[in-house]
């Protein structure tokens, strides 16, 4: 069995003349991601690889969910290629997933999240908001393998 679980980054500025790569997140984007990280309950594994986007908005996030759970932020993987909009895009970073991970946490970009949910997810979703958690299980042993999932939670900064 896999678990993915995907996170949307938290809210960016486009207030500062700078490229999209570059884009910090505002204070309401840090408040929400704070608001859903601490609501995690027992959504978090035991053991995980944590893998996000090298994106400024996306790293960020990815730092905040680390000092939530007490996690060293050295662990997070910076992906370049994470920074995608294409959800096929995503879908071959998550299978090239070694199979010595059974969890995966991924802080990525929309419409690429909210497209994966929806083809491998179990409830539909019209938009995976900013800070927006999605984690789905698949009953494979191989991420290269990965069909339809379950979807196990949701959690949006609204909900919190």
């Amino acid at each position: 069995m896999k678990k993915l679980i995907l996170i949307r980054h938290a809210k960016s500025s486009w207030d500062m003349p700078l490229r999209d790569f570059d884009r910090p997140l505002t204070n309401k984007g840090i408040a929400d991601a704070n608001k859903v990280f601490s609501n995690l309950g027992g959504e978090i594994p035991p053991t995980f690889t944590v893998w996000s986007s090298a994106a400024k908005r996306a790293s960020e996030t990815a730092k905040l969910f680390a000092q939530n759970i007490s996690l060293p932020v050295d662990v997070i993987v910076s992906k370049t290629e994470l920074y995608t909009f294409d959800s096929a895009k995503l879908e071959k970073i998550i299978r090239s997933c070694s199979n010595d991970c059974e969890n995966l946490i991924l802080f990525g970009h929309n419409s690429a999240i909210t497209d994966f949910v929806n083809k491998f997810g179990t409830i539909y979703i019209d938009n995976v908001p900013t800070a927006g958690l999605v984690s789905i299980i698949f009953e494979t042993d191989d991420w290269n393998t990965i069909t339809k999932g379950r979807t196990v939670k949701t959690l949006f900064p609204r909900d919190c």
